[in-house]
């Protein structure tokens, strides 16, 4: 599951400028929606490239093709309506303005806004989902019961956003039921609210693979080799780096130059990742060969406890460099199994050990290094389940 942060930065929150304000903290943060009233979309799509959903408040306006003003990426009704209480519910809902507006073919509108009162309005945006994108709840007297209920009744067919002020409540509502809210919808001005919030939604997004050690069986010089530079666009922590193997089931940990050496500087933005035939991990669990990495890509960056990140590529560099081949032997349930990688002959590149940060000119066998072994086999990076012989 994707999370995603929506900001909300209608006429409730105050006047243009405040608007605008609260929109460029988002933009800067790294939002992904931003909720405006509809006459604000225009000025909305000036300010930043950012999903923009649009309060539609009248349930008959008809969309004019010839006008000028941008269309928003997706519409919410319930403001002003059923939704926010303006307007009484009816008894059994076949009379809702909302719903029926939801209910049309011509993408009049695309998700529905509740604010829930009680087990009525819950109920509401139960039935609101079913035909719903997106469904926003907003929790009065923010409890959690309201949203536990939706979360294990609505489906997958709709994307179920609460409402948060804060960070922490972000969190609460990722974290809900396990399965958590598909994202959050944040009413807060405060541009330090707003980059934890995003910040929570990347950490509830992370992968976490359990990783363990491998016994070095084999560590020997096999000459030249195209060997791979991995330059990310961010930079990386002292424990972190890429997963990188000649065999897809079992991927190395090889640390980003983070330290210092008095060979050359720090470079915490590269990993030296091998040669170009090695699978690196990307996000998702897919993998990708070295030598098809280029700027723009992503690739996903791992610590030594096995959390995740996705980051950017900005450059790939690609040169001849004396190699080692690392063998090392992992025990699975079916008896052990061996795993190998190249990596370069220096002593800048540094794997991890039992002892910690070891640069691979140290490496011995018997030492134990950390690894992701996943058996499994891999078609075009993808898993599959069939039987490929790797060697």
């Amino acid at each position: 599951m994707t999370r995603s942060v929506w900001l909300k930065a209608d006429g409730d929150v105050g006047d243009w400028e405040s608007r605008k304000e609260r929109i460029t903290a988002g933009l800067e943060a790294g939002v992904d929606w931003v909720l405006v009233d509809e006459a604000d979309v225009a000025q909305v799509r000036e300010l930043g490239d950012v999903n923009v959903a649009a309060f539609r408040t009248d349930a008959n306006l008809v969309e004019d093709a010839e006008s000028e003003q941008p269309a928003a990426d997706a519409y919410i009704v319930g403001k002003n309506g059923e939704g926010d209480g303006t307007v009484d519910l009816p008894p059994d809902f076949s009379g809702s303005a909302d719903l029926s507006t939801l209910r049309r073919d011509d993408e009049r509108a695309n998700g529905a806004y509740v604010r829930i009162f009680d087990e009525d309005y819950e109920e509401f945006a139960e039935t609101a989902a079913e035909d719903a994108d997106y469904t926003i709840v907003v929790g009065e007297d923010w409890t959690i019961i309201p949203l536990e209920n939706l979360i294990a009744r609505i489906g997958e067919e709709t994307d179920l956003i609460a409402g948060v002020t804060t960070a922490e409540e972000a969190q609460t509502a990722f974290e809900t039921l396990e399965l958590g809210a598909d994202g959050v919808l944040l009413d807060s001005g405060n541009p330090d609210e707003i980059r934890k919030t995003c910040e929570v939604r990347d950490a509830a997004d992370r992968e976490h693979l359990d990783l363990q050690f491998a016994e070095v069986t084999k560590v020997e010089r096999t000459g030249m080799a195209d060997r791979v530079c991995v330059d990310t666009g961010s930079l990386m922590e002292h424990d972190e780096g890429m997963l990188v193997g000649s065999m897809s089931r079992g991927l190395f940990f090889v640390h980003a130059e983070t330290a210092e050496s008095p060979y050359v500087a720090s470079r915490p933005f590269r990993v030296n990742a091998g040669a170009v035939h090695a699978y690196a991990r990307s996000p998702g669990g897919g993998t990708t060969y070295l030598a098809e990495l280029q700027s723009g890509d992503e690739v996903q960056v791992v610590d030594t406890d096995g959390t995740t990140r996705e980051t950017v590529v900005g450059r790939v560099k690609i040169e001849k460099r004396p190699m080692f081949r690392i063998q090392a032997e992992v025990e699975t349930e079916e008896g052990v199994d061996r795993i190998e990688t190249l990596l370069q002959n220096a002593e800048t590149i540094k794997v991890h050990t039992q002892e910690g940060r070891t640069a691979v000119t140290d490496l011995e066998a018997g030492d134990e290094i950390l690894v992701y072994y996943e058996d499994v086999a891999r078609h075009f990076g993808e898993a599959v389940e069939e039987s490929i012989i790797e060697k």
